[in-house]
């Protein structure tokens, strides 16, 4: 069973200041702490690599929970790319069949509109299940995180 989820915030900064947080790994380091860490390696800050090659590895990464507990990983994995505005991830995981994570950012009154819709599919029960409590309490996470790093 595919399940999915879908959160938007108004950011109270503008697109390009949110497209470098987010395509970055600091970026989302810092909206994941202190819930979830994502481990990767030394040179790899960046999302968006010159030539962009959809499908491409770009790294891969442990999931540790609290900073601390490896939990999943993660071969990270963009197909769809828009500088400055949208990306689509599409990364195996140990724990999913399917990992979808596309991030939209629009310039709106006030900021920026981003949108986080994530679409997974575990690749037994109880990971869909773990997946479909937790991917929400994150996300909100992370948006809450957002609106404090750019306020």
């Amino acid at each position: 069973m595919r399940s999915e989820f879908q959160i938007s915030s108004i950011v109270p900064a503008d697109v390009e200041s949110v497209w470098a947080h987010a395509s970055s790994m600091k970026g989302v380091s810092r909206e994941l702490w202190p819930l979830l860490r994502m481990t990767y390696p030394g040179g790899a800050d960046s999302l968006v690599r010159e030539p962009f090659v959809p499908g491409e590895r770009l790294f891969r990464s442990r999931l540790l929970l609290f900073g601390i507990l490896p939990i999943d990983r993660s071969d990270l994995t963009l197909i769809e790319l828009q500088p400055g505005s949208r990306f689509l991830e599409r990364s195996p995981m140990a724990t999913q069949r399917v990992w979808e994570h596309e991030r939209l950012l629009e310039p709106v009154a006030g900021g920026t509109r981003v949108t986080d819709r994530l679409t997974w599919r575990g690749r037994f029960a109880g990971a869909g299940m773990m997946f479909g409590l937790s991917v929400p309490i994150l996300f909100k996470w992370r948006h809450r995180r957002l609106k404090h790093i750019f306020s």
